[in-house]
């Protein structure tokens, strides 16, 4: 009966200290994305949906912009910062408005 040698076989591909990890990060930044314009028009209804979430403590779904990807989260918004053009929501995100590209109700 054949018995496998399991995880030893693979042992010889990994002999390249570092390759796997370079392979990874080549593609994660191949991935990346350049940050979303968001036209005048887009913003005005970014803007109300934004303080009507935050005045009727609506759950919304939040698309935003970080580090060369486009991310999502769900939450309540808690805190609406007007100096520091942030928001907070309920799982203690914290977001810069300007990355802010879709906010669903």
């Amino acid at each position: 009966m054949y018995k496998d040698r399991g995880i030893i076989k693979w042992a010889p591909f990994d002999a390249l200290v570092g390759f796997n990890e370079m392979v990874s990060n080549y593609i994660k930044s191949k991935n990346k994305i350049e940050r979303p314009v968001l036209l005048e028009d887009k913003l005005n209804e970014l803007d109300y949906i934004l303080k009507e979430a935050f005045q009727f403590k609506l759950e919304v779904e939040v698309k935003y912009f970080e580090k060369g990807f486009i991310k999502k989260t769900v939450g309540i918004i808690n805190k609406i910062g007007i100096l520091n053009k942030k928001i907070t929501i309920s799982n203690h995100l914290s977001l810069n408005v300007e990355n802010i590209l879709n906010i669903k109700k």
